[in-house]
């Protein structure tokens, strides 16, 4: 073998793809399952033989079942609907698994909660409605949600997004957009403005005079009042109008909704792609206009941007300008200011109209855009710190159980005990979800599990969203006894801590002593020591509460996706609901 790299008939690179192509193909796939996707496209580029081998669906697959989102039966299933499992694991990969999990936002105070599944080649978000359980318990309930977005798997594995929202008439509307990236590791999804160009707009004299160095103003970098505004542009010119979405199927509930379920991806897809036209074309034909967007000249009269007849000169008066005319006579006004003004800082409404001019020279229409990005965030008791002037869902850090973390998770339940015990009074309860998480004490001397509200069912929020409804100290033990009869229940642990009571107004709650009991069963209850109240929390998958639940119709667009205004109330449903 060294005679032969000596003499250069067989490379180091040759041979070494001469032992991979010796192996079992059964080996390769077993080698596949620790090899990086990336990795297994630059072995497919080394050579002809290597490309067959690591090009092939089987070694595929199993990069699919390496990403741990969907169940192998799910997979194969699904590979009817798409080109190979290359494209699906892109997919995968690239959108799902970043994607899926709980998002939040601090509006309203009862809880925002987005929960991102898996659906049919496709992500949906789904919003937890704010409701009462009746006496059936959590896990019987038929849980209203309301769909807040999807993003549908191209045959060819990219993806295509779609917002959902209502329009003036409460006629329900898909809104189309795109996916501008996705990081692996985001911890924001973001609705924006994008600005797409389809030919040349301004000249090279137009683009120096603007001072543009090829980098597009941020759409974040906007003032809050025109990012709202394109924002509605958009989503009341692109929104295509859909049947009451109730008796649509978003995800799979039972094993005989594929029919179902690619009939409306097949849907979307074409609305995609062919806009309002779609209902009358086949995914084959070609799409001979640009849909989905809006003309940049129609955004600037949205805006209340005509042209000022002022800065024009008079022979143009009269005459609808386009957006290069608009600038080049805007360019004369500001190259004709006298020197004296040059020095003179911009006033907020000058430099405002600037900043929005800015964005839009980087193209010829807008259309929607989801953006999902990993920023630098504060958090408290696991609660991030939001900016509240962006439309904007934040992933929260929900972990798994592990040793000495083991009731860290998603969990949900009522106050009361035993668990479920309506009156006639009150035939139903409002349903708590709170994220438990543990954190070290200030000093460090003590691990702390703390229960974060996300959500509550009352008719006005009586707890800030986000705040702790109960603080443990995991390694203080109790020897408080259960106030109640234990309703067959045996208990295992207790942990003494404190729960939230009044305090200074309604965002500086206090707390008072109470004890965590553990049952047998997995389920946890606190109990305030001077008010015996009881919360009953249960693990939660919320996946299968979503799959029995109801569908209702969801807000207008943008209010739909992050509802920014402040509020004590249940806003994503007009009356009282109960599931």
């Amino acid at each position: 073998m060294n005679q032969m790299r000596k003499n250069g008939d067989l490379g180091s690179e040759s041979f070494g793809a001469c032992l991979l192509l010796s192996l079992p193909e059964d080996v390769i796939a077993v080698i596949a399952r620790f090899v990086s996707p990336r990795d297994i496209c630059n072995l497919s580029l080394c050579c002809k033989s290597l490309c067959e081998v690591f090009d092939s669906e089987r070694i595929w697959l199993v990069q699919c079942e390496v990403v741990k989102v969907l169940s192998l039966s799910e997979m194969i299933q699904w590979r009817i609907g798409i080109s190979s499992y290359k494209a699906f694991c892109r997919f995968l990969g690239e959108v799902m698994k970043p994607l899926v999990g709980v998002w939040v936002h601090q509006n309203p105070e009862l809880g925002n909660v987005v929960y991102v599944m898996p659906g049919f080649l496709s992500v949906v978000g789904c919003r937890i409605i704010p409701q009462e359980v009746g006496p059936l318990g959590i896990e019987e309930a038929r849980v209203m949600w309301s769909p807040v977005f999807e993003i549908i798997c191209g045959f060819d594995g990219s993806a295509k997004f779609f917002l959902h929202g209502r329009d003036g008439k409460l006629h329900c509307c898909l809104h189309p957009g795109f996916v501008m990236g996705i990081e692996k590791s985001c911890n924001v999804l973001l609705l924006e403005v994008e600005t797409r160009r389809e030919k040349e707009l301004c000249s090279e004299i137009e683009t120096v005079l603007l001072g543009e160095t090829g980098v597009q103003l941020p759409f974040r970098k906007l003032p809050f009042s025109y990012r709202r505004n394109l924002l509605h542009i958009v989503t009341s010119t692109v929104g295509i109008p859909v049947p009451d979405l109730s008796s649509e199927r978003l995800f799979p509930t039972s094993k005989d909704d594929e029919a179902v379920l690619s009939e409306h991806r097949t849907m979307l897809l074409k609305m995609h792609k062919f806009g309002g036209d779609w209902n009358h074309m086949n995914l084959e034909d070609e799409c001979i206009n640009i849909p989905n967007q809006v003309d940049i000249n129609e955004s600037w009269k949205h805006l209340g941007f005509e042209v000022d007849n002022r800065n024009m000169d008079a022979g143009n008066q009269t005459q609808r300008k386009t957006f290069s005319r608009y600038f080049r006579s805007g360019i004369k006004h500001i190259l004709g200011r006298s020197s004296s003004l040059k020095n003179t800082s911009s006033s907020r409404s000058d430099t405002r109209p600037w900043n929005l001019q800015k964005f839009l020279n980087f193209g010829d229409s807008i259309g929607l855009s989801l953006k999902a990005s990993n920023i630098k965030l504060s958090s408290y008791q696991g609660w991030p710190n939001m900016d509240e002037t962006r439309y904007a869902l934040y992933k929260l850090p929900i972990k798994n159980p592990i040793a000495n973390e083991e009731y860290a998770g998603l969990w949900g339940g009522t106050f009361g005990w035993p668990p479920g015990k309506c009156t006639e009074d009150k035939p139903g309860k409002a349903l708590f979800l709170l994220m438990l998480s543990y954190e070290e004490s200030q000093d460090g001397t003590e691990r702390l599990l703390i229960g974060t509200k996300i959500l509550e069912g009352t008719h006005y929020a009586m707890h800030p969203n986000g705040s702790a409804m109960f603080v443990i100290k995991i390694d203080s033990p109790s020897f408080e006894l259960f106030p109640f009869d234990t309703n067959g229940e045996d208990f295992e642990h207790s942990y003494a801590g404190e729960g939230t009571a009044k305090g200074y107004g309604f965002r500086y709650p206090g707390y008072k002593p109470g004890t965590l009991f553990v049952t047998s069963k997995g389920l946890l209850m606190f109990v305030w020591k001077a008010t015996k109240v009881v919360l009953t929390l249960q693990r939660l998958d919320l996946g299968e509460l979503l799959r029995k639940g109801v569908c209702v119709s969801p807000l207008p667009p943008c209010l739909n996706f992050a509802y920014l205004t402040k509020s004590h109330t249940n806003v994503f449903a007009p009356e009282r609901r109960r599931s």
